[in-house]
């Protein structure tokens, strides 16, 4: 990939016959080879970050809202699957313990942003009491997270 042997600056002479001549490393480095791999590495990394951000699976509802702005750091994520067990990012934790977990996490980042991710099946009840458990501990930055889509309400 790098280094080859170059002729010497001598006089020319029949083909297959050297005339005393010496030979000389050839300090050029042929980097087309690195650049193919650089792209090939990027275009891998372009498809597989989308799939990196799974979390617990939910069927998030539905609804023409637009999206909120990221931040720089991986967002703070509590997730209420459709039984009712309560995530935060991966991780279950039981309600009792939410609050003094994410009072602890958030302690440590820079952003307050906390993204609230609900089963369709769970019922408004639920959403609204955890909404409310995070908003008494003086987090008041939530953002509910939905699927982009149409729906029929006129949007």
């Amino acid at each position: 990939m790098g280094a080859g042997v170059m002729k010497s600056k001598g006089g020319g002479g029949r083909r297959g016959r050297r005339r005393g001549g010496r030979t000389q490393p050839m300090s050029e480095i042929n980097v087309t080879p690195f650049v193919d791999v650089m792209l090939v590495l990027l275009i891998i990394f372009m498809v597989a970050a989308p799939l990196l951000t799974v979390g617990v699976p939910v069927e998030l509802p539905e609804t023409a809202a637009t999206a909120l702005p990221t931040d720089d750091e991986e967002p703070l994520t509590v997730t209420i699957a459709a039984d009712g067990a309560v995530s935060i990012q991966e991780t279950e934790t039981p309600r009792a313990d939410l609050v003094a977990r994410l009072t602890a996490i958030a302690g440590e980042r820079e952003s307050d942003r906390i993204y609230l991710r609900a089963d369709g099946a769970n019922s408004w009840d639920a959403v609204a009491e955890i909404m409310g458990d995070l908003n008494a501990a003086g987090f008041t930055n939530i953002g509910l997270v939905t699927d982009v889509a149409n729906p029929e309400t006129g949007g």
